[in-house]
């Protein structure tokens, strides 16, 4: 039965442990500054947290390059520190996602020092070699413009390794069966230790064999579905939520086409469109892309966001949908990155509350859960003059004391915003929280009022014909209930006509507003929709 799987109901915070909270005032956050905010996240009315890696790591790639993947970084406390984090998650209810980042290791991991010390040592087959420089040495790179090739020689024995990513970051060898246990192991101990499920990092990257020797590529989804049979062995109720920018017709392969391999994906290219809607106003293209994504297996379910930690991808669009996009909202070259995306947070980008609101409303009402990035729910800035994806990775803003609460040391990970209408001292949590009419406060509104629509997340839905270009509208069938969500994505008012056969209800009940809807003479609902406006209606019949 669909209604007894969690996560299909569910809220979803992302957070970086070190720029959330700082426990011990080291200038980097950690499990116990984590544990101090979560009656926070709890009163927010958030019950899944998904947590960016945080084990040992040199630190070169915000924790991506991982050196142990049985352990916590010093930096953010121990074992025992991370085992207490779970236990008061639990006491409130909240589920704990963490990163699985197996596609590779950093080089400073003892597989890869054993791999590279001779051509003859057990841990070499765990990664890639080849004994002359490929031919495509410096293609497919993840970070074009800043990463210069996929093929770095190894001066030990002289071959060279396979990197989709940066060359301190080797490719692990899932072809290898050996690798491919001990990534069972590593899913099963965390699993031990209470965590709800992975977020699985480059999911097309750990299932594709390495170009080696020219040879074509092969995809092997039969390790996603190990993985996923592993994973329900040893808790049932355990999810793997991918991270996979692939088109509509290849994510029916990764939820497998029984429902047998990912439980949950990230919407990426639901994600580009909804950015292409904001910026141009018409929604077309968007109601494409949710109908494209709209086949998947009962027992999955969509992830849809705004911004995460990366840049805002927009490799999807058109050539022409993308530099619509960034004319909008990263019109400066400062502001984009890696030739196909945009490296601002969500309020600056969007410029002002009204669409801040219009854009969460939405991902809040598209089939699927919503995820929220750390901060968002303030509406904090970014500082572009950190380098590459570090501007949007500053650290949480708590209120308007020194380091914006975040800490009392005087040097952090990275710097808290100082300057403008962004600045810790406006922009914070203890702020918001005194005024009612706050982002935060709308935010919880928002987090309750979803969590009161089960139909989002079990029931069936279609795309309404508004008779505008601009307006949005889905409606949700589920245990016969009926809930009805539009959006205007014009910069002005539009009256919306919903005739009662589409309707199919008398009554229509606001569920943000003390507001109802009934028929008039002409068996017609009239719905007002404010500049980029949104209303959420549950149908009532007499």
């Amino acid at each position: 039965m669909t209604e007894e799987l969690w996560f299909k109901n569910a809220v979803l915070y992302s957070l970086d442990l070190e720029t959330f909270m700082d426990g011990n005032n080291d200038g980097t956050g950690d499990f116990e500054g984590l544990c101090n905010k979560l009656d926070y996240l709890h009163a927010l009315g958030l019950d899944t947290i998904w947590l960016a890696p945080f084990q040992p790591t040199p630190n070169r790639d915000n924790g991506y390059d991982i050196s142990d993947f049985y352990g916590v970084d010093p930096r953010h406390g121990s074992s025992g520190d991370f085992v207490d984090f779970i236990h008061k998650a639990r006491k409130l209810g909240i589920k704990v996602i963490i990163d699985l980042v197996v596609n590779h290791t950093s080089d400073e991991h003892r597989w890869f020092q054993e791999a590279r010390s001779s051509k003859d040592n057990p841990k070499r087959d765990w990664y890639v070699w080849s004994a002359k420089r490929p031919a495509d040495w410096n293609k497919g790179m993840v970070f074009p413009g800043v990463q210069k090739a996929t093929w770095t020689r190894d001066k030990t024995t002289n071959e060279y390794y396979f990197h989709r990513f940066y060359e301190f970051q080797p490719d692990l060898n899932t072809d290898n069966e050996d690798v491919r246990k001990e990534i069972a192991r590593i899913m099963g101990y965390w699993l031990e230790l209470g965590i709800a499920g992975f977020r699985v990092d480059a999911v097309p990257f750990i299932l594709e064999s390495a170009p080696v020797d020219g040879k074509k590529t092969v995809m092997h989804f039969e390790y996603l579905k190990e993985m996923r049979r592993f994973l329900q062995w040893r808790k049932g109720d355990a999810v793997l939520l991918g991270e996979a920018n692939v088109l509509p017709k290849e994510s029916k392969k990764y939820f497998g086409e029984d429902g047998d391999g990912i439980h949950l994906m990230f919407n990426f290219f639901v994600n580009q469109y909804t950015f292409y809607a904001l910026a141009s106003s018409d929604t077309r293209p968007l109601i494409k892309a949710l109908e494209a994504t709209k086949d998947i297996p009962a027992g999955s379910q969509w992830a849809h966001f705004l911004r995460n930690h990366d840049e805002l991808d927009l490799g999807r669009l058109t050539e022409q949908e993308r530099e619509v996009v960034f004319k909008r909202f990263g019109p400066d070259k400062n502001m984009q990155l890696y030739d196909r995306g945009i490296r601002r947070r969500l309020s600056p980008m969007l410029g002002n509350r009204q669409q801040t609101e219009l854009a969460y409303s939405l991902i809040f009402s598209y089939p699927g859960i919503p995820v929220i990035r750390y901060g968002d729910e303030i509406g904090m800035g970014d500082d572009l003059s950190l380098n590459e994806r570090e501007a949007v990775r500053t650290p949480m803003q708590w209120s308007g004391e020194a380091q914006g609460g975040f800490s009392k040391a005087e040097r952090l990970v990275n710097p808290v915003i100082k300057d403008g209408y962004y600045a810790y001292e406006h922009m914070n949590v203890e702020n918001q929280r005194r005024d009612p009419g706050s982002l935060l406060n709308w935010m919880t509104t928002l987090i309750r009022i979803r969590k009161e629509c089960p139909e989002i997340g079990y029931g069936n839905w279609e795309i309404l014909d508004t008779g505008f270009k601009e307006i949005l509208g889905i409606r949700y069938i589920w245990k016969n209930r009926i809930l009805f969500i539009w959006h205007n994505f014009q910069e002005k008012s539009l009256e919306l006509v919903v005739p009662e056969k589409q309707a199919g209800a008398s009554r229509l009940i606001d569920l943000m507003n003390n507001i109802e809807s009934t028929l008039d003479e002409n068996g017609r609902h009239t719905i007002t929709l404010e500049a980029y406006g949104y209303r959420w209606f549950r149908a009532y019949t007499d």
